[in-house]
């Protein structure tokens, strides 16, 4: 895996007995993710198919006899952070990094999770603010480690629970809970159908022949809250006009009988998520049965639907979809991935066509852009869990 060579191994142990003046006793890890169909749906009680991805964010950690957590951060210059167990655990005051690690140890402690302390040096190659997932990734990570260093009773969904709670509460971003149930629940050669209802998990084999490309398009996602907050607010009214709990609780032909009861642009955010809700679960069945032509319709559909009826993506990224599309054909599938306004596309693909994607984009993107591309070959990948020396 990308994050876990025997070199940056070494600088972790190196940096931790630095700090800490002994060599770590054990290691842990937590990948990143991307979701591969299934946009906006998961706030609608839907379906979302995401997967793990190989990279991660990794500690490096032995238990004390204290009350004390010390924390280290490679990727921050070696920033440092220290606190209690034994007082109210409240926000630093200028290190973000450190709130991700100070909110999910005391939520495990109003979890009612008893622990004593921790020496901790942490570090990762999950790219922050690509949309994959760097700070669930780092709040499974942290979760994992205090779990399996003292035997928490916890099963592997409350530690994603633990890790949005902490994003929720302590941080201040209100995510939903498939960052961090992907980080922590996903398998190696697998995606991860989740029901955003039930929190029901599903294990959905990918075919080992496909890569998985994303491409970030470096398009700064400006909108991208206030437009989600109206585009929340839209699908709620929809809801309420159809009388339903969620757009879960109706199909897709149901919400086509019944288009004339809603005002035309919330009929049109409606029938993205009931759509897209309905092509994850096909999706997953296609990608269950190395059905490669129906997961690139599918994957067209969806980023269509997240164009014209969610108006969610921005020209650049339509660009690189559909210079993509053209070069995959039906042996693989490409679409925006994320919140919109911005971002990554993510694709899969035949590993021999992965050059030939690159090289493409490489010769068109900044032509006809202005703005250089960054691009992560990734495989899925196995969940959060304990690294064997």
């Amino acid at each position: 895996m990308p994050s876990i060579s025997s070199s940056r191994l070494a600088q972790l142990d190196g940096v931790f007995a630095t700090v800490f003046g002994a060599r770590p006793a054990r290691h842990f890890q937590a990948p990143g993710r991307v979701n591969l169909i299934g946009e906006h749906t998961d706030y609608n009680d839907g379906f979302v198919l995401p997967c793990a991805i190989d990279y991660q964010t990794l500690v490096a950690a032995s238990s004390r006899a204290d009350m004390t957590v010390r924390v280290v951060a490679l990727d921050y210059d070696n920033q440092q952070d220290e606190f209690s167990l034994v007082s109210d655990i409240a926000s630093h005051p200028t290190q973000l990094w450190s709130n991700y690690v100070r909110g999910v140890v005391k939520h495990l402690q109003l979890r009612g999770m008893q622990f004593k302390g921790a020496d901790i040096a942490i570090t990762g190659n999950v790219p922050q603010g690509a949309g994959l997932s760097s700070s669930a990734s780092l709040e499974v990570a942290i979760g994992e480690t205090f779990k399996q260093l003292y035997n928490l009773s916890m099963s592997m969904a409350e530690v994603a629970f633990n890790g949005q709670a902490a994003e929720n509460q302590f941080v201040g971003c209100n995510c939903g809970i498939m960052d961090q149930m992907v980080s922590a629940c996903g398998a190696q050669h697998h995606a991860l159908l989740l029901d955003c209802r039930s929190y029901d998990t599903q294990l959905i084999s990918m075919p080992t022949e496909l890569s998985v490309m994303i491409i970030n398009s470096n398009i700064k996602r400006g909108l991208v809250d206030s437009e989600y907050n109206t585009r929340r607010q839209q699908c709620e009214q929809a809801a309420e006009i159809l009388g339903i709990k969620a757009l879960r609780d109706i199909s897709l032909t149901e919400l086509q009988n019944q288009k004339a009861l809603l005002p035309e642009v919330v009929y049109r955010r409606a029938h993205h998520v009931v759509s897209d809700s309905e092509r994850t679960l096909l999706a997953a069945n296609a990608l269950r049965n190395n059905d490669i032509k129906t997961l690139s319709k599918l994957m067209a559909e969806s980023h269509v639907s997240m164009r014209d009826d969610f108006e969610m993506t921005v020209a650049p990224i339509d660009y690189i979809v559909e210079l993509l599309s053209e070069y995959l054909g039906e042996q693989g599938g490409i679409r925006m991935t994320g919140g919109g306004f911005g971002g990554c596309i993510v694709a899969l693909m035949p590993h021999a066509l992965v050059d030939g994607a690159k090289q493409l984009i490489a010769q068109h993107y900044h032509s006809k852009t202005g703005i250089k591309e960054d691009i992560y070959i990734c495989k899925a990948s196995n969940g959060a869990g304990e690294l064997q020396a």
